[in-house]
């Protein structure tokens, strides 16, 4: 999901650079809804590891 992110954070750059600020608000908008979906699962399942009693790699 984090290459994801990263895939519609580059398209917002590019876009935002030929100028075409629509698509570029779209992308950057999806890219950092996707983020913070990853950072939550990250958090998720780093709690469920600990709760598991497994140490973390």
């Amino acid at each position: 999901m984090l290459s994801w992110a990263l895939t519609f954070f580059v398209i917002a750059l590019i876009a935002g650079l030929l100028g075409f600020t629509g698509i570029a608000g779209a992308a950057a908008g999806i890219a950092k809804i996707l983020f913070f979906i990853f950072l939550v699962l990250l958090v998720v399942a780093m709690l469920a590891g600990a709760l598991r009693g497994k140490k973390p790699m």
